[in-house]
């Protein structure tokens, strides 16, 4: 991972403080003499560590990890006590030089590193001339990165490997150099190429736009993973049903409002390196269409009293669940379930009466619909009418009805045959100076109207039972023909009924009846 992740600079130049222990024995003949030492006598020390130095190295990095470094490093034994003391201690400089390939794992932060040198030694102990032998380091460190330029090694540990000699070779062993070196410092870090771009993914939406209820198609593509990696996707989205996961997935907007919606994919690999995309989308309700009714009156004119159906169709031009509700209505009483109500208008004035209902969708859209029914005015009571009159002129026949008076009562006959629930009234009378002579002429004069009507002389005879004969108080030679509709009453005063048992009637061709003989009065 750190070598994908992190670009090598062409150089990298190091310098620190240095600290070594040969772990070596000194094995010499000394050219002097002192407490302990015998000139040309061979002698063995242990070398002190070496706390005095300093290193640096200068690296060439072919590619991403591997590199060619050349390092140089001093270090110092200083002055801790007397030649060949009583210890038998001794301080030495050591000096090393080395080339050698090195092999860095580049991480983010952190990059640890390993090399193998091989190159000059040069051992000076106290009191000897310098020995410069072959040699070779083996270790490695780790870098933290600070900036593009700059990093700190925390640490480098190396082993260290050399023979000296320091005497003939037949009088004195080797000092073999076994030891150790650690090191610390900055990195300064120029060329190479900038760092690699970091994973990122970009997303699509299609169709970007797309009614409520279609589906939505999101794609997400990745760029800058490592190669060979396994991507993991995981989608959300701000509104709608989401499924997939893959490079692919759908949105299912089956009951989204309206508005603009937000699809975001993770994507991961087995190595933790993420990057995030988003696509957007909108989706758009079809249009809001309020319902539509029409109502209908049944019947739309009534009496007072009378009901009538009311009748409403509610429909959605969306094809949305539709219901209808509160009727009302401006006058009478109102009640219905569904699409139908009844209007009692039982005390309702004459007039219009407006019913209306309102037709709601599931959306709380909402429409009016109306329909009007019409309460009559009660037709006026019904009454008894005059249709008609005729004269009685015939002084030898002063009862007859004859061709004049035809006219008149054929025109009753007529209404009294087209009305069947109605009847007629004849109402006979006479003359102030007829009185004396025949009091009942008014009567005989009504009665033989009524012969005539129902005689069938005219072919309209007419039920007898729907023909009354009456008298009344006027002095005139005639008879009055009034027709009284069903629910009149004739009430006309100063009229008396005739008793037919005792006035019948007489055809129109009947001889005058004879006057009755005074009788001599008797004698006295």
């Amino acid at each position: 991972m750190a070598q994908e992740q992190q670009p090598a600079p062409k150089w990298e130049l190091f310098g620190g403080y240095s600290w070594s222990d040969p772990n070596a024995t000194l094995h010499a003949i000394p050219s002097f003499s002192g407490p302990g030492v015998t000139a040309g006598s061979p002698l063995s020390a242990p070398l002190k560590d070496q706390r005095k130095g300093f290193g640096t190295a200068l690296t060439y990095n072919m590619n991403r990890w591997f590199g060619l470094t050349a390092d140089f490093s001093a270090h110092f034994g200083g002055d801790r006590g007397n030649l060949f003391t009583a210890a038998h201690t001794d301080d030495a400089n050591m000096y090393t030089i080395g080339f050698g390939p090195k092999v860095t794992f580049r991480g983010e932060h952190v990059s640890p590193f390993i090399e193998l040198l091989g190159g000059w030694n040069r051992l000076t102990p106290d009191g000897f001339d310098k020995d410069d032998r072959f040699g070779f380091l083996a270790g490695g460190g780790v870098d933290i990165d600070f900036t593009k330029h700059w990093s700190w090694r925390a640490i480098q540990g190396d082993y260290i490997h050399s023979d000296h000699r320091f005497g003939p070779g037949t009088l004195v062993d080797h000092t073999r150099v076994r030891g150790a070196r650690l090191q610390t410092g900055v990195v300064y870090k120029l060329g190479g190429g900038p760092p690699p771009a970091a994973p990122a993914a970009s997303c699509s939406a299609s169709p970007t736009e797309v009614m409520t209820g279609e589906p939505v198609k999101v794609t997400a593509t990745p760029s800058n993973f490592p190669k060979n990696r396994t991507l993991a996707y995981s989608w959300s989205s701000t509104g709608g049903k989401i499924s997939g996961n893959e490079a692919t997935a759908t949105v299912d907007t089956t009951g989204l409002a309206g508005g603009s919606y937000t699809a975001t994919a993770k994507i991961t690999d087995n190595k933790k390196s993420n990057a995030e995309c988003s696509a957007n989308f909108t989706v758009k309700e079809p249009a809001k269409n309020p319902p539509t009714i029409s109502c209908s009156a049944n019947p739309s004119t009534v009496k007072s009293g009378e009901a009538s159906t009311i009748t409403c169709d509610c429909k959605s031009p969306d094809g949305r669940q539709v219901s209808l509700s509160n009727w009302t209505a401006s006058s009478g009483k109102i009640s219905g379930t569904g699409n139908t109500a009844t209007l009692d208008t039982a005390g309702a004035a004459a007039g219009p009466i407006n019913v209306s209902a309102t037709c709601s969708d599931d959306r709380g859209l909402t429409a009016q619909g109306s329909a009007s029914v019409t309460v009559e005015n009660p037709p006026p009571a019904p009454t008894a009418s005059k249709v008609c009159e005729f004269e009685f002129n015939n002084k030898a026949k002063p009862a007859r009805v004859d061709n004049a008076a035809k006219g008149c009562l054929d025109g009753a006959a007529d209404s009294l045959l087209n009305s069947p629930n109605s009847k007629a009234v004849l109402v006979g009378e006479q003359g102030e100076k007829e009185k004396p002579k025949a009091p009942k002429l008014a009567a005989q004069r009504a009665v033989n109207a009524k012969a005539y009507l129902t005689s069938g002389e005219n072919q309209k005879a007419v039920d007898p039972s729907r023909i009354e004969p009456r008298t009344g108080s006027a002095t005139e030679q005639k008879v009055e023909v009034w027709v009284i509709p069903e629910g009149a009453t004739f009430d006309q005063p100063g009229t008396s009924a005739v008793d037919e048992s005792k006035v019948k009637g007489q055809s129109r061709t009947a001889a005058p009846a004879k006057k009755a003989r005074k009788k001599a009065a008797p004698a006295t």
